[in-house]
């Protein structure tokens, strides 16, 4: 499988790089294994000795088409539904938004899971919520606490408040920290090589040799390496599937105008930049079938 996707690619002229949401694939993947999301939940309560991976319910909210919400993790534990949102090295407290609106979807679908209809006059049960943010850039003199009230509205008494906890490195060998390490460490390979294979591989390599995430990615290299990367990343999609409908909408101003006599075919090409040679050819052939 692997040597036939190479050749496509060769025949495509194409190389495989890595996606910019590599570091999130792997955030989302790590933890959706429960032994890795126990140790995560322990990291932030050391003192629940009760929490077993079977106590563990995982409420991520699955997002197959926007970017919006889909590097975030939810789950929940002895009544306590913890977020982590996790946010890359450039910081913005517009994080704390993001952090609303995946509570509001994370009740949501809980009171659908539990029959719950918050339309009757009895009181619905609902998990304390305990909201995170893991920062993998640099702390500087970023805040250990956001909130929406300070951020947005200079700390007025506003009808509805969101906190969130920051996390960033630290000295410690949890596995909240080994994952920021791991981001770090594919921050400078990428420097070095570039969005390519070789800083997926030398992240992996580094990251063992270090004992950073190693029982995970000794388990799981082929599949992590395989998550990493991608010919196209779901941005690049994006942005081309919009270009391909703006160029639509260009051809066919194009031959609207020629159809109703405003320019003629040898202005299109300077009236219509963007439109190669082939399409205006076949715009030509459209108008000459009309004449």
């Amino acid at each position: 499988m692997q040597d036939d996707t190479r050749q496509t690619q060769e025949v495509n002229g194409t190389r495989p790089m890595a996606k910019r949401t590599a570091k999130n694939s792997v955030f989302l993947d790590l933890f959706q294994n429960k032994s890795y999301l126990l140790k995560l939940y322990k990291t932030l309560h050391p003192e629940d000795i009760t929490a077993t991976e079977d106590s563990l319910t995982d409420v991520t909210i699955t997002n197959v088409l926007t970017d919006n919400l889909y590097n975030d993790l939810g789950f929940i534990v002895n009544n306590k539904l913890m977020i982590l949102v996790e946010a890359q090295s450039t910081w913005t407290v517009n994080i704390l938004v993001r952090v609303l609106l995946y509570l509001a979807q994370s009740y949501h679908e809980y009171f659908q899971r539990t029959n719950q209809n918050y339309y009757k006059s009895k009181k619905v049960k609902m998990p304390k919520p305990e909201l995170y943010v893991i920062f993998t850039g640099n702390k500087g003199r970023k805040p250990d606490k956001i909130s929406l009230s300070q951020e947005f509205f200079e700390g007025a008494d506003i009808d509805i408040e969101v906190k969130a906890k920051v996390i960033y490195e630290s000295d410690k060998d949890d596995i909240i920290n080994q994952y920021i390490i791991f981001c770090k460490v594919f921050n400078e390979q990428t420097k070095q090589h570039g969005m390519t294979q070789k800083a997926v591989t030398e992240t992996i390599r580094i990251c063992k040799d270090r004992n950073v995430l190693r029982e995970y990615l000794l388990d799981r290299e082929k599949e992590v390496v395989t998550i990493m990367m991608s010919l196209f990343d779901e941005e690049q999609i994006m942005k081309s599937f919009i270009k391909s409908e703006r160029y639509e909408e260009t051809k066919e101003n194009a031959r609207r105008l020629l159809k109703l006599g405003k320019i003629k075919i040898d202005e299109v090409s300077d009236c219509f930049p963007d439109l190669i040679d082939s399409d205006i050819k076949e715009l030509e052939a459209e108008i000459m079938q009309l004449a």
